[in-house]
């Protein structure tokens, strides 16, 4: 079994096209670390629906040039079989977009190369960019195909490879799994053609059609006067999110600046995820000394975007759910139309916002490569800052116009004196999520979220809730337990477990992206008036505590 070990290794090192993890290799391989390459080949880093996404390094089990050049290989020969777009012959274009993590420059000119070598045509974007800006570029350009490059906001030793169709959304069973098995059928590197030259590197012009459609979010009329600080986490929102700004003629966003440039060390936050606890330290820290109406962060590839207010004394980061709420009752306001669409995990506060303005509502399964399917989509949210509030220019969650469109309703607020807010300060966001509450009951949403080294302690704990499943919980009776494995009347199988209760909803899932075991809680508090909030919020957050307590012992996480 050594010897084998030893083989792979020695055979993967032959064809690393990548200096650095044959370095990496080959001492790993002279020291006769077992234990190390083992892990590095105890499998194949595996292809989903959420593409690839895993630490850096030498070996099938990590990401680096090898295992992109497979991957990117598997998705031409896909293609390839697909059929072109058109039926007149015309090789179909694969559009490739990147962040500012390592490698991820090598990784996309490794594509562009597979693509051409395949006969079909690829094109790059110009530099780090967006994940939205390459969503947009892939139906803007009529491709068949897109490729980002990106980790999103997972740590700095990982990188991530995310696949479009030609619909401009993430592909879905069975694409994934057909994709996936054209990655395995490849033998060897040099059975893939990879040409130095013959792709193209895109000019801004695919950068400037995406900011006009921008123009599309907002409304024509309406105020801009919002002041906020922005955070780009290290990552490549800065330069995009500013030129939002300007053209939509709002005040220049206040920068953080040790998190305004791009850096793939990520050397200010532990995890470069503005929900992650001290990542949004600086940006407060910035609101204090400047006195914005709002801050405004995005996640490293600017698909995310979150946002804090003044609360109080100080400042707070507004929950995934509660900015979802805002930008629904915005669109409502602005006279929306279409079908609003959120995940299951997400809350069930949008149906009711839904139902009041006679709009259609779906739910679906998690992550947008669903959301973005429904039909009709005028506007999809998920819990983990994810908004898409343009799907007929970008149909993925996107950080820029979810920015825009957060700051015009901030805007609109300001400019208010009607309401529950101050006549002389005009109104805020937390007015409205206040005037929600009354309308449709206090949505409050909180997670339990337990990160291992050791999946199968995630394994465990899903096998332990689906023998044993919780009969109580926060002493409300479980009147309802789901295995959505076996799928509903409305939602396709998902390793995941619902339970409904008297007043509240518990999903529990292990994330598909991090090593991570997700458990998402809410309790919905009937309130009769503006004055009756307070206690409704005490109560809601003893409900929320009282869950996380007997959900873990349940699941003895």
């Amino acid at each position: 079994m050594h010897d084998d070990l030893l083989a792979r290794a020695t055979a993967w090192l032959a064809e690393d096209p990548d200096a650095d993890t044959r370095a990496e290799l080959a001492k790993l391989i002279d020291a006769e670390d077992h234990a190390e390459l083992t892990a590095r080949f105890s499998g194949t880093l595996q292809f989903g629906t959420a593409g690839l996404r895993g630490e850096l390094g030498a070996g099938p089990t990590r990401m680096n040039r090898s295992v992109v050049i497979r991957a990117a290989a598997g998705l031409a020969a896909y293609l390839k079989k697909q059929g072109t777009p058109h039926g007149d012959g015309t090789a179909g274009l694969v559009v490739i977009g990147y962040d500012a993590r390592h490698k991820s420059r090598d990784f996309a000119r490794d594509t562009a190369a597979v693509m051409t070598g395949a006969g079909l045509r690829a094109a790059v974007l110009p530099r780090p960019l967006p994940t939205p800006v390459l969503a947009f570029a892939i139906r803007h350009l009529g491709a068949v195909a897109g490729v980002e490059v990106t980790a999103s906001h997972n740590p700095p030793r990982d990188n991530g490879y995310k696949v479009y169709l030609g619909d401009g959304s993430q592909i879905v069973p069975p694409a994934d799994a057909e994709i996936a098995a054209e990655i395995d059928a490849v033998r060897s590197l040099d059975d893939v053609p990879r040409p130095e030259t013959g792709w193209q590197t895109l000019d801004d012009s695919v950068l400037d059609a995406y900011l006009a459609r921008t123009d599309a979010v907002l409304s024509p009329d309406s105020p801009r006067t919002a002041r906020t600080v922005y955070t780009a986490m290290h990552g490549v929102g800065k330069d995009t999110l500013l030129a939002a700004f300007a053209r939509a003629g709002f005040p220049e966003p206040v920068l953080v600046a040790e998190q305004a440039e791009p850096d793939p060390d990520f050397p200010t936050v532990a995890f470069p995820n503005p929900e992650e606890p001290g990542a949004m330290d600086l940006a407060f820290a910035k609101a204090r000394e400047t006195g914005p109406d709002l801050i405004i962060a995005n996640d490293p590839d600017a698909d995310r975007c979150a946002v804090a207010v003044h609360d109080g004394t100080d400042w707070r980061m507004l929950r995934g759910d509660e900015v979802g709420a805002l930008l629904a009752a915005h669109l409502v306001t602005r006279g929306a139309h279409g079908t609003f669409a959120e995940s299951i995990v997400s809350s069930s506060l949008l149906g009711r916002i839904a139902e009041k303005a006679n709009l259609p509502y779906e739910e679906t399964l998690t992550g947008f490569k669903w959301i973005a399917r429904v039909e009709g989509l005028r506007y999809g949210y998920e819990e983990a800052l994810g908004y898409c509030v343009d799907p007929e220019g970008v149909r993925d969650k996107d950080g820029i116009t979810a920015a825009l469109l957060i700051t015009e309703l901030a805007s609109t607020l300001k400019a208010s004196t009607s309401g529950s807010g101050s006549a002389a300060g005009g109104r805020t966001l937390l007015d409205l999520l206040d005037d929600l509450a009354v309308e449709h009951g206090l949505h409050a949403t909180d997670q339990l979220s337990v990160r291992v080294e050791d999946l199968s302690l995630i394994d465990a704990a899903m096998h332990r809730l689906r023998e044993q499943p919780p009969t109580r919980l926060a002493d409300l009776a479980v009147t309802k337990a789901e295995d959505l494995t076996r799928g509903t009347d409305t939602l396709p199988p998902t390793d995941g477990l619902r339970y409904t209760l008297d007043g509240a909803r518990v999903i529990v899932r292990p994330s598909g992206t991090e090593p991570k075991l997700k458990c998402y809680l809410e309790v919905v508090v009937p309130v009769t008036a503006h004055a009756a909030l307070p206690e409704a919020r005490a109560q809601a957050t003893d409900l929320l505590t009282a869950l996380k307590r007997d959900l873990s012992t349940a699941a003895r996480i």
